[in-house]
């Protein structure tokens, strides 16, 4: 799979250790500063060691509920999850889980699940953007937009919308660029930043 002359895209295999490794490791490093993730580990020593935990967590349920996408150069990668119209019947606590198997003693890996799920629309089939991670040195490249144009040019021949929440003012503005709109007010995490909750209808 390829978009642009030079960015060629390939499925990660939940079963290809080399590949979810070096996405855990990209995920590590491209968020490590962003504002949601330093306000999930305030203590920079503590995020140092657990916050690829939680980056490794993501790509778990990415590749059990939708799929995870990387550059051949490997400075790049998108987890899509592929969401219902309705959840499924007696689903387990997933923040509840998640706290329980990144870290424990931590709540707010469980409240930044309970509050972007209080977000997140529910009525449509849509695919999810969970998370998407450039390399610091690539990044403001376009390296992001080639990686999503794939996923979004199959939304809109299939009729399916897209969501995501963007972690910062920055990037919404780059996301708007791609056809997605903001879906009512920012959420504010307590006494942390705001997170931008997005909506693409399928031709945006």
């Amino acid at each position: 799979m390829s978009t642009e002359p030079g960015t060629d895209i390939r499925r990660v295999e939940p079963g290809d250790e080399k590949a979810v490794e070096a996405v855990v490791a990209l995920l590590d490093e491209a968020f490590q500063d962003d504002p949601v993730s330093s306000w999930v580990f305030p203590d920079p020593a503590h995020r140092r060691a657990t916050h690829r935990h939680l980056m490794r967590a993501f790509l778990e349920i990415s590749l059990a509920e939708g799929h995870v996408d990387l550059t051949g150069d490997g400075t790049a990668t998108a987890l899509w999850i592929d969401v219902p119209a309705e959840p499924e019947e007696g689903e387990e606590d997933g923040p509840a889980q998640l706290r329980a198997a990144v870290d424990p003693a931590n709540e707010r890996v469980e409240l930044i699940g309970r509050l972007t799920g209080s977000v997140h629309p529910h009525g449509r089939a849509h695919t999810y953007l969970l998370l998407i991670a450039v390399a610091p040195d690539r990044q403001g490249q376009g390296a992001g937009a080639a990686l999503m144009a794939p996923v979004l040019e199959r939304c809109d021949r299939e009729g399916l919308p897209a969501y995501l929440e963007a972690s910062s003012a920055r990037s919404s503005v780059l996301y708007e660029r791609l056809g997605f709109v903001h879906l009512g007010e920012p959420l504010r995490l307590p006494d942390g930043p705001l997170m931008y909750p997005m909506w693409r209808e399928p031709g945006a």
